[in-house]
């Protein structure tokens, strides 16, 4: 115990704003994640139900599985999709990633039931 010194306290020689001063840098840390990471996300997310939302009989997609192919059926969770001559998938509204341009999949997909579903 000889060689242990008492540990006191400092006295007011602290700057007295310290607390303060690293809460404004945690809402100013919170404000730069919010604008860099969450905010585009959210943008990102509004888009794609946007998108999701006006999806239209005729319109060329490519999925989240990467299938290419018309939508030629539309009810309120699902589409069908034809991804070749004769050949239907059924898939959720969500799994459709980007509508292409008319004409990208160039008739390559007429088939008596895309005709049908036109009419």
């Amino acid at each position: 115990m000889l060689f242990i010194q008492s540990a006191y306290a400092q006295d007011a020689a602290a700057p007295a704003g310290g607390g303060m001063i690293q809460l404004v840098l945690m809402v100013g840390l919170f404000a730069i994640i919010w604008f860099l990471m969450i905010r585009p996300q959210q943008k990102r997310m509004k888009e794609h139900k946007k998108m999701v939302e006006a999806l239209a009989k005729g319109d060329e997609v490519i999925t989240g599985g990467g299938l290419m192919g018309r939508v030629i059926a539309l009810d309120g969770q699902a589409i069908d999709l034809e991804i070749a001559k004769n050949t239907v998938v059924r898939l959720q509204r969500n799994f459709v990633t980007q509508v292409l341009p008319k004409g990208s999949l160039k008739g390559a997909l007429t088939s008596e039931v895309a005709e049908a579903s036109e009419e």
